[in-house]
């Protein structure tokens, strides 16, 4: 294709990635990101104001053109996972990350990441350690457990259950479950496929809405090994509803001689309903109910670092530790440090105090009133066409579905709230609200303290 006189004059006016590159280098930007990433991302940015030439446009002068590539690099320089601000007013919000950690939990990491430590060593008696000991005794003292495993996330503990109480069975071995609990947990995963992947046939029982113990009585045959209950965590079904209780099911399975696995997905340890909540059933009282593994997750309502965790009968829990998959599925020494720190808050009794997450979910309407107040009152000008409304929050994470508590928003003015909360985004640090009826709007339960001046200069920002 011919290029044009005036367009190939104005694409000779683009500068060389030599000159862009020492540009950067005066910035400092070499030293944070590298010569090989820096020429990639002035080539990739010369290519774009190329094809904006080629589309007609003028090309900008040097010095816009320098000022805008700097900044290119200094954004990835950055990283691209960065710390950002929470103002969805979504306690566990997957997309950023779920549940910030409490600052004990942060040191304890911290502590563990830059040193050797003694993970897989006994230091009294001088031999290999276990791994898994470090927070198991938390566990079983907060649970009522007589054992528990710590893997990577709760799917991985699900699958190391199923696959782990099936081995050396006659395959295939079957494992039951209601039609109602066949779940989709995030990221699109089933649970029949998690359940494929341990090597055992999956057999419905019961129908969508309605299922009994008689459906399980007649469905166990020789190859079932595992009575799965699977908690619906992240969707209610209601109406003509019948579920079988846990109780129940293991009575049955236990004069049948099988396992009774619970996956209670985003488990807690306290009472949801002191909170305002709906009743969520708790890690201790399922262990109590008698199932043979209770699994959860470590980073939803627990408050702490992404886990998965097994915890029940030490004869089941022995068999998922001596599996060979444990070893695929096994946690880092950073990982076990923060959990074992976001535990001992429960054990101190101070887990609404120092957990965030529940921190959060504990703040009263009347405080998130006073600080949307506040950051209306410190934006100043920016502030004035703002209004404090009420509003909703949601706990969120696939934990209690459709439950809110009572919040108070700052609402920005009507309209451009695409661009509005697009400019929050470009903040440093990035600040996320949500849009309610063509308003942004943000929810201070979320926001974590020491960010209120952070939220302030979104605010300002995005009323520019």
């Amino acid at each position: 294709m011919e290029i044009p006189p005036q367009t190939a004059s104005e694409l000779r006016k683009l500068p060389r990635t030599d000159d862009l590159l020492e540009a950067a280098r005066r910035a400092g930007l070499l030293d944070r990101m590298g010569h090989g990433p820096a020429v990639e991302g002035i080539r990739e940015a010369l290519e774009d104001l190329r094809r904006e030439v080629l589309a007609g446009k003028p090309c900008p002068e040097i010095g816009a053109i320098e000022r805008e590539i700097v900044a290119r690099l200094g954004e990835t320089a950055r990283g691209s996972l960065r710390p950002v601000v929470n103002a969805t007013g979504v306690v566990l919000h997957t997309n950023l990350g779920r549940a910030p950690l409490s600052e004990e939990a942060v040191r304890a990491m911290a502590s563990a990441a830059p040193s050797y430590t003694n993970l897989e060593y006994d230091l009294g008696a001088g031999v290999r350690g276990d791994r898994y000991g470090h927070a198991e005794a938390a566990l079983c003292r907060l649970t009522g457990a007589e054992a528990a495993l710590v893997v990577n996330n709760n799917a991985a503990a699900v699958l190391l259950a199923l696959t782990a109480l099936t081995a050396g069975a006659a395959p295939p071995a079957e494992v039951l479950v209601s039609r109602g609990q066949l779940v989709e947990i995030g990221g699109g995963f089933r649970i029949p496929e998690v359940l494929e992947r341990s090597g055992a046939t999956l057999v419905e029982v019961g129908t969508t809405n309605r299922t009994y113990l008689s459906d399980y009585e007649r469905a166990i045959g020789e190859r079932v090994r595992i009575l799965l209950h699977v908690h619906r965590s992240n969707f209610k079904l209601t109406g003509f509803v019948h579920d079988v209780a846990l109780p129940e099911l293991v009575e049955l399975a236990r004069a049948r001689g099988r396992w009774v696995v619970d996956d209670l997905g985003s488990g807690t340890l306290l009472e949801t309903g002191r909170f305002g909540l709906p009743e969520e059933p708790t890690v201790p009282s399922r262990i109590r109910a008698g199932a043979d593994l209770v699994t959860f997750s470590g980073d939803k309502l627990l408050g702490g670092p992404q886990a998965g965790i097994l915890a029940g009968r030490r004869e089941a829990v022995e068999r998922a530790r001596r599996h060979p998959l444990l070893r695929a599925l096994r946690v880092d020494k950073v990982t076990l440090a923060g959990l074992s720190a976001t535990l001992a808050h429960y054990e101190r009794g101070e887990a609404v105090e120092r957990i965030p997450v529940w921190r959060a979910i504990a703040r009263s309407p009347e405080a998130c009133r006073a600080r949307a107040e506040g950051w209306r009152a410190a934006a100043g000008t920016s502030g004035q066409r703002c209004q404090v409304v009420a509003g909703r929050s949601a706990v969120g994470g696939g934990s209690l579905p459709e439950a809110t508590l009572p919040t108070a928003l700052l609402a920005l003015p009507g309209g451009e709230a695409d661009a509005r909360a697009a400019r929050m985004r470009r903040c440093d640090p990035p600040v996320v609200a949500r849009i309610d009826e063509d308003r942004v709007v943000l929810d201070p339960r979320t926001v974590l303290d020491g960010e209120d001046a952070a939220v302030v200069a979104a605010i300002r920002a995005a009323m520019e």
